[in-house]
C-alpha cells in the first residue's frame, strides 16, 4: 500500500491551495474537488499538523501552504495523509510483522529492504513543485 485516496486527495488539495491567492476552506475545497468534506477536513488537519499547511481562522480563513512547494517532499505529504511512512510491501523496516511469519529469515528480505530504501529516497527527493 503506497498511495490511498487520502494521499490522492492531499495532493489534489495542495494543487488547488497553491494556485490560490487567498486561504481556501475545507468546504470550498470539498465542493471543487468532489471530495467528502469530513474526510477532506481530517486530511487538511493532518497536513497542517505536519507543517505543510497553515490554518487561518476567521471569516476569510482557510488553508494556505506553510512552505514553498519545492520544500515539501511527496514523502512528507504521504506521511501526513496516511499517518505513517509509505511502505511498498507488508514486510519492510516500517512494519513489525511478516505476512508469512518469517521475520529475519526471508530469502527476499534484503531485496525488499533495498527496494524500499530506493522508494524512500525517490519520494524524499521529489517535491510538490516537481509534480505540480
Amino acid at each position: 500500500m503506497l498511495l490511498t485516496r487520502a494521499s490522492e486527495y492531499a495532493l489534489l488539495s495542495l494543487d488547488v491551495i497553491r494556485k490560490s491567492d487567498t486561504p481556501i476552506g475545507a468546504e470550498q475545497l470539498a465542493i471543487e474537488l468532489s471530495i467528502p468534506k469530513s474526510f477532506l477536513a481530517k486530511i487538511l488537519q493532518s497536513l497542517a499538523k505536519q507543517g505543510i499547511l497553515e490554518s487561518r481562522k476567521g471569516a476569510h480563513g482557510g488553508f494556505i501552504l506553510a512552505r514553498e512547494v519545492n520544500e515539501i517532499s511527496v514523502n512528507d505529504i504521504i506521511f501526513a495523509a496516511e499517518g505513517k511512512t509509505p511502505a511498498v510491501f507488508d514486510c519492510t523496516s516500517y512494519t513489525s510483522s511478516c505476512p508469512n511469519g518469517t521475520i529475519g529469515t526471508c530469502a527476499i528480505s534484503p531485496f525488499l529492504m533495498n527496494f524500499q530504501t530506493k522508494i524512500d529516497s525517490f519520494l524524499n527527493g521529489l517535491t510538490l513543485g516537481d509534480i505540480l
